[in-house]
């Protein structure tokens, strides 16, 4: 069998997509290669200006709209403003190992952003939910633990790597926990996650790092890495391909860092289906959004 391209997409015409952190990295790429398919596609970024920019690159039916995952109100904005069908959306944008921060609604950067505002934007949209709900871990998950006793990093000293690890778990308990409640809905949406590898994207910036770290990286990516082109291609993949939900998808050499997609594996904690369930009444609390199950039963 063919390894997966984009190539290999089928025609998206008549389909709607929104890729969240579509201006740069593996989500403008996803945007880019879902419009060419010819998808009507929305850009939801933070800064609209950076947005435009990349919208202006794509062939295709491409819109551009503000999201700030970080804030609740912005994430409930732009659900809003969302009365379209959609066919795929895709929970990509993502921020890695910052400083201790805060979001508007107060909750660590890292868990607020990668998973909370996800969580929040996905509930929001699901009644206009058609196909497919993709959203983007990282092999870093099998470092990450819930540590829900502290979820915000409040009491414990702060370590943003962990904190990285967490959010990136949590993608993955999410999906699981959605597809389960998807099914039990009667729901024919699908949730997948997928992972980009080591690939070049904005989330590992070498500016301002030492000369020899910066060399080090620079080595590292040419002998591991890949190219955002094919960091995106597990998104693409886990997306559009026939395959069941709840699939995992990332790049087949080199212990998932870089190759061609295929499915994969995930940690022992991201399979605990009790902690999914748990993170999910959790993140309920946390966002004041629920699961809207009877919409989709009426659906």
């Amino acid at each position: 069998m063919a390894a997966f391209s984009a190539s290999a997409i089928p025609s998206m015409a008549g389909q709607t997509a929104i890729v969240t952190g579509a201006n740069s990295g593996i989500g403008r790429v996803t945007a880019r290669e879902l419009a060419a398919k010819g998808a009507r596609v929305v850009l939801a970024v933070r800064d609209p200006e950076k947005g435009r920019q990349a919208a202006a690159t794509m062939t295709g039916e491409v819109e551009v709209r503000q999201l700030d995952l970080a804030d609740l109100a912005s994430v409930r904005a732009f659900a809003e403003g969302c009365t379209e069908p959609i066919d795929v959306l895709v929970n990509n944008a993502g921020i890695m190992i910052p400083p201790l921060r805060r979001t508007a609604d107060g909750f660590e950067s890292q868990f607020g952003t990668n998973h909370l505002g996800h969580f929040a934007l996905t509930n929001r949209l699901l009644p206009r939910i058609r196909r497919r709900i993709v959203t983007v871990s990282s092999i870093g998950h099998r470092a990450g633990s819930i540590d829900f006793s502290d979820l915000n990093w409040e009491r414990k000293a702060y370590q943003p790597m962990a904190a990285y690890g967490q959010s990136k778990l949590a993608n993955l308990l999410f999906t699981s926990e959605l597809q389960r409640r998807l099914t039990e809905a009667g729901s024919p949406v699908l949730a997948n996650a997928a992972h980009p590898g080591l690939s070049a994207t904005n989330l590992v910036r070498p500016e301002g790092r030492p000369r020899v770290r910066q060399f080090v990286d620079a080595a590292g990516f040419s002998l591991f890495g890949q190219s955002g082109d094919q960091g995106a291609l597990p998104l693409l993949y886990a997306a559009v391909a026939d395959i069941r939900g709840n699939s995992y998808v990332g790049p087949k050499h080199l212990m998932e860092l870089r190759g061609a997609p295929k499915l994969v594996g995930r940690s022992r904690r991201a399979r605990d289906a009790e902690v999914a369930r748990r993170l999910w009444m959790v993140s309920e609390e946390l966002t004041g959004v629920s699961f809207p199950a009877d919409s989709l039963r009426s659906a």
